[in-house]
């Protein structure tokens, strides 16, 4: 259902190199968790939420446009296993085909219900990108920074998702809370988990090569916690790999992938996704909503922090 809205969107087609890397994106792919999040939440409370989708593909489309700009502020080369836009055409291109399409979600939105909503969702995604970037030269990063930040760059929208779909089913105020802090918890989850899959993830189904966060040197939860809880010559070896710009990639990520392991930072890492994702299922537990009716949530949520890719 989502797939299929998102292809309705009404896209112009001239000028063609405008408009084109916007379907490009779009066609791509992903998990379209957002959207499907919004549908679930308004799910729980009306039996029609192909009634939002418009307000659901608008969230998705927004979301394309962070990643749009995102891999070209990261220099990324690949999403979903194809060409960035940047690459594809060029980086102009990027810029302007992404401010279209920010555009673009807003006029699809349309909705006066939960529009500040929106707007509070899509400015906080920008917040977290620019503490990203500012991590970029700090080695002194430290958990409850980084924690923030993911919750505005990677956690906020999958909770306002909830928190809209859930008002825009006339949701209680106390409800729309209980679901925003579920996806907020959740989202921290997913983060992490994707900050471990980086390294670790089954190599059979990343589609990426492994250890791309290495080499970019992100500030990612287990760099920090190897930071944090590395031994004298171990944070030497870190510092060293982190200032190293003339290394082979394979060899930097062999190495602090063996700190890492040393340190025991994959467990720490599936730690807190466990006990982030306990707070989530507590959030969505005061839901006044019948358990039944919250079954698939629950279980979307399940399957979504049990990925192995």
């Amino acid at each position: 259902m989502v797939n299929e809205a998102i292809e309705s969107i009404d896209i112009p087609t001239k000028p063609e190199k405008l408009y084109e890397p916007i379907r490009y994106v779009l066609a791509v792919g992903g998990k379209r968790i957002r959207p499907i999040l919004m549908l679930m939440a308004y799910n729980l409370y009306k039996d029609t939420p192909e009634d939002i989708l418009q307000q659901a593909i608008a969230l998705e489309t927004y979301h394309n446009f962070t990643l749009l700009h995102d891999d070209l502020i990261d220099k990324s080369d690949v999403r979903r296993g194809h060409p960035t836009v940047h690459i594809k055409w060029d980086e102009n291109t990027a810029i302007l085909s992404g401010d279209t399409m920010l555009m673009l979600a807003y006029k699809t939105f349309g909705c006066n219900i939960a529009f500040n909503d929106f707007t509070d969702a899509t400015m906080g995604v920008w917040d977290g990108e620019q503490l990203d970037m500012d991590f970029e030269q700090r080695l002194d990063v430290t958990e409850d920074e980084y924690m923030e930040m993911i919750r505005l760059k990677t956690s906020l929208l999958l909770a306002y998702a909830l928190k809209i779909g859930a008002k825009l089913a006339g949701a209680d105020i106390t409800d729309q809370q209980h679901l925003y802090n579920f996806g907020e918890k959740m989202g921290l989850a997913f983060q992490v988990q994707d900050d471990l899959l980086d390294v670790y993830a089954d190599t059979s189904l990343f589609k990426k090569k492994l250890g791309g966060d290495i080499v970019e040197n992100k500030k990612t939860f287990l760099l920090i916690q190897a930071l944090n809880r590395a031994n004298p010559q171990q944070k030497a070896d870190l510092k060293a790999w982190l200032t190293d710009t003339d290394s082979d990639p394979d060899k930097k990520i062999k190495a602090i992938t063996h700190i890492y392991n040393n340190i025991g930072v994959p467990d720490i890492a599936q730690q807190c996704i466990n006990n982030l994702f306990d707070e989530s299922l507590k959030s969505l537990k005061l839901v006044n909503v019948a358990e039944e009716r919250k079954a698939a949530l629950r279980s979307f949520a399940q399957k979504l922090l049990g990925r192995k890719y």
